[in-house]
């Protein structure tokens, strides 16, 4: 359990969607095995966006549920079991209900509250029915076993994440709401009491162990190796790649570059995280351990890929006294030992209990109407669960139900009709531009659509609902004025396969920070120094942790002026402060890759696509915007009102609308 304990991102979560690197319980196999699986995604280390900030707080919400098979972080499921605030364990837990009928009026057409509950039941239904039932379980074994979480320790609960978390209690409790969408009711209820009330229940299997806090020591604070990866499918190209890069280990980065099925290392010459011990894989482990720098690993079959790991140096423990982080250690390895025990505490009380979910199947739904399950006997009835669906997902799906019904109204206003045979192109267009298609290159659309249902876990009918007749309705509306330049395809092309920046980088939270870095960094511009610089002082991850290296940046990526600043250095030169959003960047220039030697008539097909694609759908995201702009909507689940910006653009509405502001809404809700 104790390798499992936090720290900061794994040596190759860069392989893994963003969603789920915060499941650090992942095994070096499982992590090597999604490269080039078609989940791995490519993260730019320059995209602000992506910097982590005070979210990363929000993202460790201890989940008592993730342990489940199917939970993931932030789903329904792991909002499941808790109680109201105030409540004894055995009474309902029951989500306060909205007080009225109208959830909004759009251009003067109401989105009523029993039409919204039954769009937030139909999308979330299953994993909030689970979520209920898990509650009743829950109750009832805390019941049978005297065991009571009180208000008292859910506020020392919060105040003790809060600061883990070096975050303000009411600042914490506000970025929930505004990242994640969870009251402070619905934390303490959902997310703090299950967790209290689980290790309660669960606590002769939380107990932890001398030698679990030591091996949690070392993969915190331990020693760790700093590598260099290659990752292919082949294992005769693995060995032929492991012979060349033994004989000669300088040529290891290029042929990471060339070869690696890793995308984001093979953009960085292969560097990954530094790796520790006790963290998964342990023949990894021994072997990276062995090595001395410039030493190569021989193959090692990971799943049913291929690994060479090269050293670049070996990385002394941090001086870090035990006594100072015992009872942090001890706390993350509960925390895991609870995520992993929750499963088997679930079957044992599901094996225990009878339990029939109605609402899941057809047919017993039909049998027993206004019924959603029944556990041991005890009915959980479909308002219960609308109403649990529509404080939690409510403000959700009413964003959606509002750009759905002006789009509806766009489309009656300007005589438009979206054909059955339009929506079969949106999707065969969506399976194309996935690359589901065929030898012949058609579309397999029944693939891509069972695809998008099992990785998205929505039913058909929402999926066209919500997706495809949005898309083939705005993209009507847009109308031909999409247009391809020249100049476009030149763009796109030096973009793809034009040369690139190698460059280090330090990331930095305040300019007054970034100035200071960049003075000691300007009186020693090595590579060797900056790194060091970067690995202190660098606030986003990546940079951080691998000694600024950072995926080479090219030209028309989406960060103009880091570009221009780039492209301006030269070899060994340092940059000025670079702003970036809310962070400022340094850069130290390391030289120039060579452009990919690709024709462009070759590729101007590919490209005109993906260029035309690109601007459809900003064209189509300005459409959305202007009838957005135009409309009159009062949003009294959010507490807002928004009048149009011209009256003539707004024929739809009932009167004439001159004030542009979102405001809040005057009085509460409407008399109706």
């Amino acid at each position: 359990m104790a390798r499992k304990v936090a720290r900061s991102k794994s040596s190759l979560d860069s392989i893994t969607p963003p969603a789920v690197v915060a499941s650090r319980s992942r095994t070096w196999k499982k992590r090597i095995a999604l490269v080039g699986s078609g989940v791995a995604v490519l993260v730019l280390a320059f995209a602000i966006k992506n910097f982590v900030g005070n979210e990363a707080a929000v993202a460790q919400i201890p989940n008592p549920f993730r342990g489940r098979p199917g939970a993931q972080p932030g789903d329904a499921k792991t909002q499941a079991a808790g109680k109201a605030a105030g409540q004894g364990v055995g009474q309902a837990s029951q989500a306060a209900k909205p007080q009225h009928d109208v959830m909004a009026v759009v251009n003067g057409q109401d989105i009523r509250r029993d039409a919204l509950a039954a769009a937030c039941v139909e999308r979330f239904g299953k994993e909030m029915l689970e979520g209920l039932v898990n509650k009743r379980l829950i109750q009832h074994h805390c019941r049978n076993r005297g065991i009571d979480v009180t208000e008292p320790e859910i506020d020392a609960e919060i105040d003790r994440l809060t600061t883990h978390f070096k975050i303000p209690r009411q600042q914490y409790l506000e970025m929930l709401e505004k990242e994640r969408g969870i009251n402070v009711q619905q934390y303490r209820r959902d997310i703090v009491w299950p967790m209290l009330a689980l290790r309660k229940l669960a606590a002769k299997d939380l107990e932890v162990s001398e030698q679990q806090i030591e091996q949690a020591y070392e993969s915190n604070f331990g020693p760790s190796v700093q590598c260099r990866l290659i990752v292919v499918r082949d294992r005769n190209l693995a060995e032929q790649l492991q012979r060349q890069v033994a004989q000669q280990p300088s040529e290891f980065a290029r042929l990471a570059m060339k070869h690696s099925q890793d995308v984001n290392s093979a953009s960085n010459g292969g560097m990954i995280l530094p790796i520790y011990r006790f963290q998964g894989d342990l023949a990894i482990e021994r072997a990276v351990f062995a090595l001395q720098p410039n030493g190569v690993t021989p193959v090692i079959p990971v799943a049913e890929q291929f690994a060479i790991f090269k050293c670049e140096r070996q990385i002394p423990p941090r001086n870090v006294p035990m006594a100072s982080v015992r009872n942090e250690l001890v706390e993350k390895i509960r925390e895991e030992k609870l995520q992993d025990v929750a499963g088997a505490l679930f079957a044992q009380f599901e094996k225990s209990a009878t339990i029939q979910k109605i609402w899941n199947d057809p047919q017993l739904r039909a049998a027993n109407p206004g019924v959603v399950a029944t556990i041991n006997g005890d009915t959980i009835r479909y308002q219960e669960l609308a109403d649990e669906c529509l404080l939690r997902y409510g403000k959700q799906v009413l964003e959606v139900e509002i750009t759905h019904l002006l789009l509806q109204q766009t489309l009656v206003q300007t005589n438009t009709t979206i054909t059955q045979e339009e929506l079969n192109a949106e999707i065969a267009n969506a399976a194309k531009l996935a690359g589901k298609v065929d030898p012949q290159g058609r579309p397999l659309v029944q693939e891509w659509v069972k695809l998008v249902l099992e990785e998205q876990d929505i039913s058909e009918q929402i999926y066209l609902r919500d997706i495809v007749w949005p898309s083939a309705a705005l993209k009507k509306l847009t109308g031909a004025s999409v247009e391809v330049t020249e100049a476009d395809m030149k763009k796109g092309y030096d973009a793809n396969f034009g040369e690139r920046v190698r460059c280090r980088a330090i990331v930095l939270p305040t300019m007054r920070s970034a100035q200071e870095v960049w003075d000691k960094a300007r009186q020693k511009p090595t590579p060797e120094y900056f790194g060091d610089l970067a690995a202190e002082f660098s606030v986003e991850p990546q940079s951080k942790g691998l000694r600024g290296e950072v995926p080479p940046i090219g030209r028309n990526e989406g960060s103009p002026q880091l570009e221009k600043v780039a492209f301006d250095l030269q070899p060994g030169e340092l940059s000025g402060v670079v702003q970036q959003g809310n962070h400022y960047v340094i850069l130290l220039c390391e030289g120039r890759t060579q452009p990919t030697d690709v024709n462009q008539a070759t590729v101007n097909e590919i490209l005109y696509r993906d260029i035309f694609e690109k601007k459809q759908r900003i064209a189509m995201s300005e459409r959305l915007e202007k009838i957005q702009a135009a409309a009159r909507i009062d949003n009294f689940l959010a507490g807002t009102s928004k009048a149009p910006e011209k009256v003539k653009a707004d024929p739809v509405a009932s009167g004439p609308r001159v004030d542009s502001a979102v405001r809040p809404v005057a009085g509460g809700m409407p008399g109706r």
